[in-house]
């Protein structure tokens, strides 16, 4: 596995990878009308361009295919931490979060901060966040419960 960082030119494997990731990984913790929502995310081009003009993007591949990809943005805000299916539990996520937070501490960041996903919040946790709250977003008008969740740097 590589980690790089992210440029335009991966702007539509993100956007897949982003996609099926949700439909494939998140079902058991987002329902039908959730899931379509959500991965129509990818619909907001504009969206998905600034990240990778303006945030901080690692991307992991093996074979010249994207496994994962982690943003980070202002220097303290995990937007996007996202890995293909068949990549789950083999390290990828940890890999790129932990470059991620390098990146932090060499910026002197306090902290971390992350909108984190049912699905994603045992991963946070065993990174060392703590939930701050339960929270209600409303995407397209559906309801979806997520956690804000923090990390003190050392």
């Amino acid at each position: 596995m590589i980690i790089r960082k992210g440029n335009i030119d991966d702007l539509a494997g993100l956007r897949r990878l982003f996609a099926d990731t949700i439909i494939n990984v998140c079902r058991s913790d987002y329902n039908d009308e959730q899931i379509t929502v959500w991965s129509s995310a990818t619909e907001n081009i504009k969206r998905w361009e600034s990240v990778l003009e303006e945030q901080f993007v690692l991307i992991s591949e093996e074979q010249d295919q994207i496994t994962g990809f982690c943003t980070l943005d202002k220097g303290n805000y995990i937007d996007l931490l996202f890995v293909h299916k068949d990549y789950l539990r083999q390290g990828t996520a940890e890999k790129l979060y932990t470059a991620v937070e390098q990146e932090a501490i060499r910026l002197n960041q306090a902290a971390l901060t992350s909108d984190v996903s049912k699905t994603a919040k045992s991963f946070f946790e065993k990174m060392g966040f703590i939930v701050l709250k339960e929270q209600t977003v409303y995407v397209k008008d559906i309801e979806f419960i997520n956690y804000k969740m923090r990390k003190t740097l050392s």
